[in-house]
């Protein structure tokens, strides 16, 4: 997390600017949903959960927003903030606009908000029997505001007709217009997307997207249809630039290709050196096919003024079609596809986009390298694959009938689970955050990341580890990423003594940033636990254990964060704040009792005995300190503690904390913080049971929903960055409605971080408080509406910031799955009442649905892959019963049956090994 403070501390940048239903009585409902840990599952529609006023209680919650349905619509004014990346996953995305446009075009390695070239827009032209050809920008039509020192310019040509009306559906990676125009003899629609698969980030990397328009003809007669797309070449350093009008092409170069069943230009800039950032390609294709016409221009007419567009509108507008090559010609190429549609058929047209720009640099992102590294190329993995845009274009195209089928079929499973709208709908948006420039691959093929995306600059380098351990998405859907972070922390980032430098510099292996995290160095620990632990991987545990061992066992330094070897951090603590914490605080202090469990399930697993029980002992001692020290009735609270600055290790102190050591500012004190239970969030995760107190875990989640969430913002002040506003509803950073707020703070305790109150929600779902967590998430969609905020981008210290991924954790929470992986045993127990459940699920080894039926006298389970694989030996469901019957395929499977209250354990005598499309049967009959 990162606010204007010492920039070379804080982003390694020399200058940093901030800018930036179900209808049941909620009463009823939250005594079912508490129970429902171990019952079987029934409920009515899960589209929103409607308020009832039938106690006092009831008036006090706020309104649930029940217009955040899934997939999710958005009409009229909410079309304005808009931009849903369509891209490869860290390999740059375009924006497509609620109204249909292209936007925010960041494929340069860099972000890019609000850059789209001077001419980008695709056209329409429609012509069926007596009446006259219509010739439409293939847009809807431009929304408020309208001012401009030249009006809205010419850029885009503004002031051609556009279409009526559009409703953009979003379910993220697929986008969906319907557009609206009643002088147009034909419907328009379009679909876009690029290639989404979970555990496959290659195919899931591609840097293309796909606009597939499809035209339906209502009418009686056929109607002629051309759709022409024009975009000007972007291969330039130029940040400004009216090129169009010129007959100069500025040393741009469109050629025209086609084969295989795709043509298009490709967009290039040979005067450019070949090092220089910018050099590289751009594709605007089509796939040709069955009775489509192509025609293209390398360039519109070259002319003075507005001669350019002006030509081009003429011909397209009495044709449908472009006819010859214009000269001379500028550098706006445009590509055209034109079919006769029959009475009462629909026709595809399908463009795709694509780029390669290879020269990714320290220097030309903005990220911090060692001395004299920073023009050293460490590229893009998408472009050791593919030679050329082209070649990119090219196998999409290819293989496109089967990526979009996995895509959907990803898509599919999510849509049909049992979920409230709102949790798949926060969970899905802040996926594209993957494919935004918050994350790329370097040539290696290492994932790496920022915290978030400026609107020029990558903001705050470094895989920072205390803003990525609060996602859980790379772990569940992409463990190849996951993993790479957890390389990168466990590798060069680590020091000799053991301290994570929680910001990577790059290349790797030169040179190490700052100090360390306690939050960041605890939760990376966690998390090697957690990729192990759903993945079942014993090569990746003995490869990592050393690391983790060394990175725990840091704490134990002299001065450092639990020195007297306690299981207590009472040192100085760097942490997610951007300050120290001096002294025992329950942030830091559960993380440290998470990682000492993991550390103590992962030494037993390698056979280090001594650690395991050492750790153990840790674990419990700390916790009941914490629980009898830090706990105040209603939720845990920091016991500030001073140190002289010899007492001090290294690498524990940055420059943006207290100056004074002894009688530190900005603490947390007697404050009620949001992710006070961060590290007990992550240990849900992986099933890893209570840290503390369970008791206590309950009381302080009611606590924070009573103290930290605010129906309304209206009457909280706020002097620090401002996310939420006037009557929104939000959980905020910090609250001391019960105590004194020290007289300087620490930084962002007034804010709202979306990142903060997913992991809330999650905690809530996972401990009986499942309305309560619903309404969390609901509150937080519900103001990324499209009118005020982009709902495909969460900020915090920039866009698409990378802590809101915790959404994913929603999921995991609601469904109840949990995979343990050395055990090979599935646990599936949802936390809502329903008959008939059915949801996505996914491990570290592969991904797929299962389904939860309750029918009179007995409870049906199963669990089928899609993709990847999963060994089990044993599944835990809500069912009871006495007799049992498993199904693999066509195998009768002996197996014993141990019941747990509400629940059954079914054990197989044998490990089921599952591969795409097997399924388990479990019938368990009372």
């Amino acid at each position: 997390m990162r606010a204007q403070y010492n920039l070379s501390e804080l982003c390694g940048r020399k200058r940093f600017v901030m800018t930036e239903k179900l209808r049941l009585d909620r009463r009823n409902f939250l005594k079912q949903a508490a129970g429902a840990v171990g019952a079987a599952t029934q409920a009515n529609n899960w589209t929103a959960l409607a308020p009832v006023h039938n106690s006092d209680e009831q008036k006090e919650r706020s309104h649930a927003h029940s217009d955040v349905n899934y997939p999710r619509q958005f009409r009229g004014r909410q079309l304005r903030m808009i931009s849903f990346p369509l891209g490869g996953v860290a390999a740059g995305s375009l924006g497509l606009g609620g109204r249909g446009q292209l936007i925010n075009w960041e494929i340069f390695n860099k972000p890019n908000k609000g850059f789209r070239p001077p001419y980008a827009f695709p056209a329409i032209w429609a012509h069926a029997g007596s009446g006259k050809p219509v010739a439409r920008v293939l847009e809807s039509r431009i929304l408020p505001p309208y001012e401009g020192w030249q009006g809205l310019d010419s850029n885009n040509v503004p002031g051609l007709s556009r279409l009526e009306s559009a409703t953009f559906t979003g379910e993220y990676p697929l986008a969906h217009i319907d557009f609206e125009d009643r002088s147009l003899p034909v419907k328009v629609e379009l679909d876009a997307f690029s290639p989404f698969i979970p555990h496959d980030p290659d195919d899931s990397g591609l840097p293309v997207a796909i606009l597939r328009y499809r035209v339906t003809n209502p009418g009686h007669v056929p109607a002629s249809v051309g759709i022409a797309f024009s975009i000007e070449n972007p291969v330039t350093t130029k940040e400004q630039n009216d090129n169009a009008r010129l007959k100069s092409d500025q040393g741009r170069r469109n050629e025209y290709r086609a084969e295989n069943g795709i043509a298009g230009l490709t967009m290039s800039n040979p005067e450019l050196k070949a090092d220089d950032p910018m050099s590289g390609e751009f594709v605007l294709s089509a796939r040709v096919d069955g009775d489509a016409q192509a025609s293209h221009w390398e360039g519109w007419p070259a002319g003075r003024w507005w001669n350019s567009p002006l030509h081009f509108w003429d011909q397209f507008s009495k044709t449908g079609d472009l006819g010859a090559q214009p000269e001379p010609h500028n550098s706006v190429g445009v590509l055209c596809l034109k079919r006769t549609i029959a009475p009462g058929q629909t026709a595809s047209f399908e463009f795709l986009v694509g780029w390669r720009f290879a020269n990714r640099t320290p220097e030309w992102i903005g990220w911090d390298s060692p001395p004299g590294e920073g023009k050293t190329v460490i590229g893009n993995f998408y472009a050791t694959r593919f030679k050329s845009a082209w070649d990119a274009v090219s196998y999409t195209a290819e293989h496109l009938e089967d990526l979009e089928a996995r895509t959907r079929m990803f898509t599919n499973a999510l849509r049909a689970s049992t979920l409230p709208a709102a949790v798949k709908e926060g969970a899905s948006a802040n996926l594209s955050t993957l494919a935004t420039t918050t994350c790329f691959r370097t040539a290696d093929g290492e994932f790496h990341a920022w915290e978030g995306s400026g609107d020029t600059w990558g903001s705050c380098f470094g895989n920072c580890l205390h803003v990525w351990n609060y996602e859980t998405a790379t772990a569940f859907l992409f463990p190849s990423f996951a993993r790479s972070l957890r390389r990168s922390a466990f590798g060069y980032s680590m020091d000799d003594a053991g301290a994570m430098h929680f910001r990577q510099l790059l290349p790797e292996g030169k040179g190490r940033s700052g100090y360390a995290a306690a939050d960041g160095q605890m939760g990376q620990i966690i998390h090697a636990w957690l990729d192990w632990k759903i993945s079942g991987d014993a090569a990746l545990l003995r490869s990592t254990w050393p690391r983790a061992k060394k990175g725990l066992e840091f704490a134990w330094v002299p001065g450092g964060w639990d020195a007297n070897r306690d299981g207590v951090m009472e040192g100085v603590q760097h942490n997610t704040y951007d300050v120290e914490f001096y002294g025992p605080n329950p942030m830091c202090g559960i993380y440290y009792l998470g990682a000492l469990r993991a550390g103590e399930e992962m030494a037993r697993a390698v056979g280090d005995t001594n650690s395991a029980e050492t750790y153990r002992r840790l674990f419990e001692q700390g916790g009941k300190w914490i629980d009898a020290n830090l706990f105040n009735g209603e939720f845990y609270i920091q016991k500030v503690q001073g140190f002289r600055k010899d007492e001090i290790a290294k690498n524990l102190r940055s420059g943006m904390g207290s100056e004074n050591t002894e009688t530190p500012e900005y603490q947390v004190g007697g404050g009620c913080l949001a992710d006070q239970l961060i590290g007990q969030y992550l240990a849900e995760v992986g099933g890893m049971g209570p840290l503390v107190s369970a008791e206590n875990i309950r009381t302080t989640l009611r606590s924070i929903y009573k103290y930290n969430y605010k129906r309304s913002v209206a009457s909280h002040d706020n002097v620090e960055r401002t996310y939420v506003l006037n009557e929104e509803a939000a959980a905020v950073v910090c609250d001391y409605g019960k105590a004194e707020r020290p007289h300087i703070p620490f930084p962002y305790y007034a804010e709202a971080w979306t990142g903060q109150e997913y992991l809330v929600a999650a905690l809530m779902m996972n401990w009986g408080m499942v309305e309560e967590g619903v309404e969390c998430v609901e509150n937080i969609r519900a103001r990324f509406d499209g009118e005020k905020r982009n709902p495909w981008d969460e900020p915090e210290c920039g866009h698409h910031y990378a802590r809101a991924m915790s959404s994913w954790s929603t999921i995991l929470a609601m469904s109840g799955f949990l995979y343990d992986g050395p055990a090979a045993a599935v646990v599936a127990v949802p936390k809502i009442p329903r008959d008939n459940f059915e949801c996505f699920w996914s491990s570290g080894t592969g991904w797929g649905t299962f389904s939860l039926r309750k029918e009179p006298g007995r409870t049906l389970f199963s669990i089928k892959v899609l993709a990847g694989k999963l060994d089990c030996r044993s599944c835990e469901t809500a069912a009871r019963g006495t007799a049992v019957s498993v199904e693999f395929g066509e195998k009768t499977v002996k197996n014993q049956l141990t019941r747990r209250e509400e629940r059954v354990v079914v054990a197989f005598d044998e490990t089921l090994q599952l591969e795409a499309q097997n399924e388990i049967r479990i019938t368990v009959r009372i």
